[in-house]
């Protein structure tokens, strides 16, 4: 007897249909698995038959051959689980043959029956929906994160007699309620107005959020980097539906989402012993990093020169590109990330270099060596580099207040709203990703402007690629000043943000 079902796997985090057939033919008890499967696909035939038999059920004395099709395409995980249990029943005539034909089937089973979550359900259901299908199965746990979708009928289920009871008629599982989207109020331990003094970086930061471009701190320790980097979160506007999306969709994949979909905007703080694929995705399983994980968020790397050259010089591609393909002998996948670099590094090795109270115990050859861990191309991609001193007591002891967060995130959203609006013909979000064609024609400058850029140019000597960031720095000051062309004032602006590059590695 043969029985099909709808399954579903993932390449990168895009679903992709698979096909569960389960054939019982006599001949000596066995279970062979075919279809590409991965160990974790082998071992399916121990779970499912213990689900089996704790469930009430008696497993077939048969030949059972499972196929996952298509055949060429690698299958791995453990959501084959539940479909091929499901299988095997309705090849026995447990529940009729036909009466899982309409939906899509994923789920892993403990030994005693129990249907356990799985990672990846977003991309599968998305995938799912788009080509037609209307009803899905799939584990409790990850009920919500699909019930986002109109039209879609979602079955959840706690166990296998669950799934049996619903395909029978006999105990028919209610829909998980459909939910809608709201906009959520993001709740931050960190607000602007808590840091003390620091008026010019947290300007910069403003600046950096507004047009979404990267940001270099360097300063000594205890001025109030890695503060103000948390606090970056609470100047972000809301998630928009279709980025709480593609967001969890990643964060599914990883294996990362704690129920639901994902509502705030991602904050990623990888400690600098992160290797490449920690960083940039990868393993055997091409499984997303962390600058895809902070996709449409902030990814904070502090302690800068101390992450491996190879892991810094990774970023580069990803900066500029905003997605990163991951290639393996087995897997091949491109990955979003679009996020917001924030990096935090000391002057020197002692961290007090310019220090105004302590005295630096560097030589100039380990500053030096030091500073030159951060290559000249990765230092032009990093659009806004400030200074951070030590705080002043009076500022430290002061009971005034400082501007709250929410204030400054009403201007930070009226900015990138005007971006969006300017840009809707021409696909992108932000002034950080325009290109020369785009500059050209959006970037426009009074002619005193043009003519302190040229002399900026020409005394930083900055490269090509540093002067393109300055002018796409300039036009977000003068969007948050609510003006269309570039004057004198953002361009001085945009120019103090990379004066530390002459201060700092003005030899190279």
């Amino acid at each position: 007897m043969l029985a099909k079902l709808n399954s579903y796997g993932l390449i990168g985090i895009n679903g992709i249909p698979v096909n569960v057939e389960v054939d019982l033919s006599f001949g000596m008890q066995k279970v062979d698995t075919v279809g590409l499967p991965d160990n974790a696909v082998k071992e399916s035939k121990e779970r499912v038959r213990s689900a089996i038999c704790n469930s009430g059920y008696s497993y077939p004395e048969m030949r059972v051959l499972v196929n996952l099709a298509p055949a060429d395409i690698k299958k791995e995980g453990t959501v084959y689980d539940l479909p091929i249990a499901l299988g095997i029943l309705a090849a026995r005539g447990i529940f009729p043959l036909h009466a899982a034909d309409d939906y899509i089937i994923v789920g892993e089973l403990a030994l005693d029956g129990r249907v356990r979550s799985v990672t990846g359900v977003l991309p599968m259901v998305i995938d799912a929906y788009e080509r037609g299908f209307r009803h899905v199965m799939l584990p409790y746990e990850n009920a919500e994160e699909a019930s986002f979708f109109s039209e879609l009928t979602v079955i959840p289920v706690r166990n296998l007699n669950e799934a049996v009871g619903h395909f029978r008629g006999t105990n028919p599982i209610e829909p998980f309620p459909q939910l809608e989207w709201h906009e959520h109020k993001s709740h931050y331990v960190n607000d602007f107005s808590e840091i003390k003094g620091q008026q010019h970086a947290k300007r910069a930061a403003e600046i950096a959020v507004a047009g979404n471009h990267n940001l270099l701190m360097i300063g000594s320790p205890g001025s109030g980097k890695t503060m103000l980097a948390r606090s970056i979160p609470s100047i972000l506007p809301e998630l928009t539906m279709q980025e709480s999306l593609e967001i969890t969709r990643i964060h599914s994949v990883a294996g990362e989402l704690k129920g639901g979909i994902v509502t705030e905007r991602p904050f990623r703080a990888p400690h600098h012993s992160a290797s490449i694929p920690a960083l940039v995705g990868g393993g055997s399983k091409a499984l997303p990093g962390e600058i895809s994980l902070a996709h449409y968020g902030v990814l904070f790397m502090d302690e800068f020169p101390q992450f491996p050259t190879n892991v810094l010089e990774a970023l580069r591609q990803p900066l500029e590109d905003g997605v990163v393909t991951i290639t393996r002998a087995a897997a091949k996948t491109t990955y979003p990330a679009d996020f917001m670099l924030v990096a935090a590094m000391n002057p020197c090795p002692c961290g007090n270099f310019g220090s105004k109270t302590k005295e630096c115990r560097c030589t100039p050859a380990q500053i030096e060596r030091y500073r030159n861990r951060i290559s000249s191309p990765l230092l032009d991609r990093l659009d806004i580099h400030i200074e951070m001193t030590e705080v002043n007591f009076s500022d430290l002891t002061s009971k005034a207040a400082g501007e709250s967060s929410a204030s400054v995130r009403e201007r930070v959203t009226r900015a990138r709203k005007l971006q969006k609006a300017r840009y809707e013909a021409d696909g992108i979000l932000f002034n950080s990703q325009l290109n020369t064609p785009l500059m050209r024609k959006y970037c426009r400058m009074e002619p005193d402007a043009e003519e302190l850029l040229h002399t900026a140019y020409e005394r930083l000597k900055l490269s090509a690629r540093a002067y393109t960031r300055v002018i796409k720095v300039a036009r977000t000051i003068a969007d948050i000043a609510g003006e269309e062309t570039i004057s004198k004032s953002h361009v001085l602006e945009a120019v103090q943000y990379r004066g530390l590059d002459e201060k700092y590695w003005g030899s190279r």
